[in-house]
């Protein structure tokens, strides 16, 4: 998949082209589930919303490379940047290169020690929950997520840290996303409805561009953990046909009236 966030080039200050993500492991083509290629995709993206940035993604299927992309990145997996030539290959380096030297990038990486240690940790009681497949594992993460619904409550804002979008998001609503997904289709685990400032946050996120054109189907995000579990078994990793042919799905529904709030 290629796509390109348009922009007035007279008004552009910097090119940044990022291969996203591993491709889909169903078809190859369409946005995979990987958490930091969609991260990074929503930061970018909203810079190039700004104009500071001019923002190509292409997907990459690592089971069948393309040459040029074995001759210049080897083994190297998505996500990658590359920047006016410049190639940034670590999860940690790209984002000190989206915040120190894309133009705008240093206003999204917002400082706040609070919501960092807040979301610090999300995603793994979910792949505790989804191994272990335990009431305890699902207690600890349901504790964190109304951790999360609590601060947002309190500060009363549309996000994390105010009512401007930030890194903390970009962090946040992809692992939300594969705790609703992955969560209810491997052990029926649902966010609870209760959790009214949280339901909010996510609507809002729905809301947005950054996150709707970043995120990948509901089959793609269920598959990403079917092979985690799967590995070392042949079996297991064939891919059903009826997998390959089903019409991506997106879930962004929301089960509780806002309004009524």
């Amino acid at each position: 998949m290629n796509s390109t966030v348009e922009t007035d080039r007279s008004k552009v200050t910097n090119m940044a082209i990022v291969r996203v993500t591993e491709a889909s492991t169903i078809d190859g083509r369409r946005k995979g589930a990987c958490l930091f290629c969609q991260e990074y995709f929503m930061d970018l993206y909203l810079l190039a919303e700004l104009k500071t940035i001019s923002l190509k993604v292409t997907t990459v299927c690592m089971q069948k490379p393309p040459p040029d992309f074995r001759t210049n990145f080897e083994a190297t997996h998505p996500p990658i940047l590359i920047d006016n030539g410049l190639a940034i290959l670590e999860n940690e380096k790209i984002e000190r290169h989206i915040m120190k030297s894309v133009p705008g990038g240093y206003n999204l990486f917002v400082q706040d020690k609070e919501v960092a240690t807040l979301i610090e940790n999300l995603y793994s009681k979910l792949k505790l929950m989804l191994v272990k497949k335990d009431e305890n594992k699902n207690n600890s993460l349901l504790v964190h997520l109304k951790k999360i619904n609590d601060h947002l409550a309190a500060r009363g804002t549309r996000f994390l840290t105010g009512d401007t979008m930030c890194c903390f998001d970009c962090e946040l609503m992809p692992r939300l996303q594969h705790i609703r997904v992955a969560g209810k289709y491997f052990v029926d685990f649902d966010i609870p409805k209760h959790l009214t400032a949280l339901w909010r946050y996510m609507y809002h996120m729905y809301q947005l561009d950054a996150f709707t054109q970043s995120c990948p189907a509901d089959q793609d995000i269920i598959n990403h953990y079917k092979l985690q579990q799967a590995k070392g078994d042949i079996k297991m990793l064939k891919m059903k046909k009826h997998e390959e042919l089903e019409t991506p799905t997106f879930t962004t529904s929301i089960p509780v009236d806002l309004n009524e709030q």
